[in-house]
């Protein structure tokens, strides 16, 4: 039987609630699968993994084309136009570019599907055979949709490709995948233009912006997005819709160790993480406003405006830079996107709500006085009122604070905010409650990966814990096996710990031309269900929820056995106020820690001031021994907080005044370390700085 769930499901507060004997919500509930032998766990309201929520839906394609006519009147692409584009010199003589950006304009349900039409019949009139794959290499925006949809409805396989990787990077991800037709923007063009004799098989670059640049390489034939359009409207062409095994994305990953890897996603596997998302957000409506700002060439942002099509939500543009009135590239007095758009939902890594908490305490703390001690006593009182009950957590007082002080603070993300995903990487608890507290919405913390097609586990609305990622979606099975070698074994009490293996629909064919890596890390079961092996160790607790503990490839042992978990290190010291970036380094020669600490300048710089300690400028202040002095101690504070072992705490720091951007090759686009680049950067200091305490 084809598993299928009729419209979307009621919001969960009038759901049954299932509860055992202690009154705890179940929201997990063990299962019997295939496989290799673990403790596995469904999602308590489906006995079986979701496949689709449409009844005759089974592609990309036909849910968007079901959804463009169902809310034909409706908008839905929205983008803001470039008023004015400045640059502002500092006193010590940099430039910023300022934008001034004006009000969103829409193209609705109907004409955006007009767009698509046209762009896939220009896409064949250009000479792309369905057969041929397309590279999509931009920064999110309204033309990457279109360009991906347009590819969906000519069963073209889409290739993403993050706008920041790197140059080897690039010509090993249009190489592998043979790419002939590459659609980016006009900073991008210019990448290409630079690595044009290193690529093999592309033909034609599409430009989605208004100009070509002039030192555009004459090896391809280049063409207007736009001019691809009107090709189509004037020469129209059958669709060629595509099958559910059809593959529709290769997925690179952003290459956190070597070279990325291609991960090939299915129509079925995206639509299944879909129709799972489908289930757990909740009251998703037509009404709803969604700001789209993360990568669409990561998983997360993909899957999550496909869900917004679905529903006949609208789409908002923006970026990291411009998101709300006080980003770097927003001119001083202009609106940022999230002021302009107004909207209900995000999605959003934890770098970024991170950083919306510490530039909220920052000005809290530099205002003083009675603002200050109110925000601090609200805060207080709605801490308790979150951590005590579910119930105190929505009451009458929550009502009087929200108005008397968070409403500011509310007002940061556009003031309508109802819901936020965070996923991509684990969220701190003390992250989590400030969301909770200050923007008065739940935060649903997902876990997934791009071999899964994000789908994993995701929390529930009225789920108030911290630091963990919730049940299994209904897609997805979640099952952990032992881990001998790490002792981590399902047998663990109080609660089972293992590897996470993630099982069903939503599981990727596996990776591009490496059936070795697919092999080590793919399994098919006796009963048919696919298996992948994430290589993070997880916990399940007594409500079926799973809480990431640990990541094998982030463990070390010391000299003398004990071991490190970079990762969890790494989380409780990056609470610092002073960390705007850590990498912990450790290996089995020493039996202590070191760690490269990227410093928050406004912090630092602010802690200087109070002390009167003169500086040239932020790096001449990183080198001062009462800096690193000041910071250290912060993060001995943290890890004594936290409770880490005297072998976790790092021995000495380095203390660096530079951000790690994706731009820098440092961090990912999703902000994960790139450990082993980082440290072959900083090699010399991470060897002088262990060898120093020897």
């Amino acid at each position: 039987m084809t598993p299928y769930i009729v419209g979307v499901v009621v919001p969960l507060v009038v759901t049954l609630i299932l509860r055992n004997s202690k009154g705890e919500k179940k929201r997990g509930l063990p299962v019997d699968v295939g496989g290799e032998p673990g403790n596995a766990i469904r999602n308590r309201r489906f006995t079986y993994t979701v496949q689709t929520a449409w009844e005759g839906i089974s592609t990309l394609a036909e849910l968007f084309e079901q959804s463009c006519k169902k809310y034909h009147d409706k908008c839905f692409l929205g983008t803001r136009k470039l008023i004015s584009r400045d640059v502002e010199v500092t006193e010590d003589g940099r430039s910023f570019e300022k934008l001034h950006l004006g009000e969103y304009e829409w193209l609705t349900y109907g004409k955006t599907f007009e767009a698509v039409c046209n762009f896939a019949s220009g896409l064949a009139q250009l000479g792309h055979n369905k057969e041929e794959r397309v590279a999509i290499f931009a920064d999110t925006r309204e033309e990457w949709f279109l360009a991906l949809q347009s590819c969906f409805r000519r069963n073209v396989t889409v290739v993403t490709i993050y706008s920041s990787l790197g140059e080897e990077a690039l010509c090993h991800s249009l190489n592998e995948t043979e790419v002939t037709t590459v659609i980016c923007g006009q900073k991008e063009l210019k990448k290409l233009v630079e690595i044009s004799g290193q690529l093999d098989t592309v033909k034609r670059v599409i430009c989605m912006d208004d100009e070509i640049p002039s030192a555009a390489s004459s090896t391809w034939s280049i063409t207007l997005f736009a001019d691809v359009e009107r090709l189509g409207r004037e020469n129209p062409v059958d669709a060629d819709l595509p099958l559910p095994a059809d593959v529709a994305v290769i997925m690179y990953t952003s290459g956190s160790t070597g070279l990325p890897k291609g991960v090939m996603m299915t129509h079925g596997n995206i639509l299944a993480t879909i129709s799972a998302v489908m289930t757990i957000v909740p009251d998703l409506k037509s009404n709803d406003v969604y700001l789209a700002y993360l990568p669409l060439a990561h998983i997360l942002e993909l899957a999550a405006e496909n869900v917004m099509a679905a529903v006949g939500s609208a789409i908002g543009y923006g970026s990291p830079l411009t998101l709300t009135d006080t980003s770097n590239k927003i001119k001083k007095g202009t609106k940022g996107d999230a002021t302009a758009l107004s909207p209900t939902l995000m999605t959003a890594v934890p770098a970024i709500l991170d950083r919306v908490r510490d530039g909220v305490l920052k000005k809290v703390n530099s205002t003083g006085g009675l603002s200050k001690r109110l925000f601090d006593l609200a805060y207080s009182r709605r801490l308790s009122a979150v951590n005590g009950s579910w119930l105190g957590a929505w009451g009458l007082e929550r009502i009087l604070w929200n108005f008397l002080v968070f409403k500011k603070v509310r007002a940061i993300l556009g003031g309508h905010i109802r819901f936020l995903l965070s996923g991509g990487a684990p969220l701190s608890g003390d992250t989590q409650r400030f969301i909770n507290i200050c923007l008065g919405v739940s935060i649903g913390q997902g876990y997934g990966l791009t071999e899964t097609c994000a789908g994993g586990t995701f929390s529930e609305f009225d789920d108030t814990s911290v630091g963990r990622v919730g049940a299994p979606l209904p897609c997805s099975f979640i099952k952990l096996i032992d881990w001998p070698e790490g002792g981590y074994l399902i047998s663990d009490t109080p609660l089972p710990r293992g590897e996470i293996v993630i099982g069903g629909p939503n599981v990727t064919l596996g990776y591009f031309k490496n059936e070795e890596k697919t092999r080590e890390s793919y399994k098919v079961d006796e009963r048919g269900t696919r298996w992948f092996y994430t290589g993070d160790i997880g916990q399940f607790h007594p409500d079926g929820c799973l809480e990431i503990i640990d990541r094998k490839k982030d463990i070390v042992k010391l000299q003398h056995g004990e071991y490190v978990s970079l990762g969890k290190v790494e989380a409780v010291l990056s609470v610092s106020p002073y960390v705007d970036n850590i990498m912990l380094h450790a290996d089995p020669f020493h039996s202590y820690c070191v760690a490269l600490v990227v410093a928050s300048q406004s912090t630092v710089e602010d802690w200087a001031l109070k002390r009167g300690i003169a500086f040239t400028d932020f790096a001449d202040l990183c080198e001062k021994e009462e800096t690193i002095k000041e910071v250290q101690t912060s993060l001995v504070k943290e890890a004594k907080k936290a409770r880490l072992e005297k072998f976790e705490i790092p021995a000495k720091i380095k203390l660096l005044s530079t951000p790690w951007t994706p731009e820098s090759g440092l961090v990912t686009a999703a902000l994960k370390l790139k450990r082993d680049v980082i440290r072959k950067a900083f090699s010399e200091d991470l060897a002088r700085y262990l060898s120093v305490l020897l």
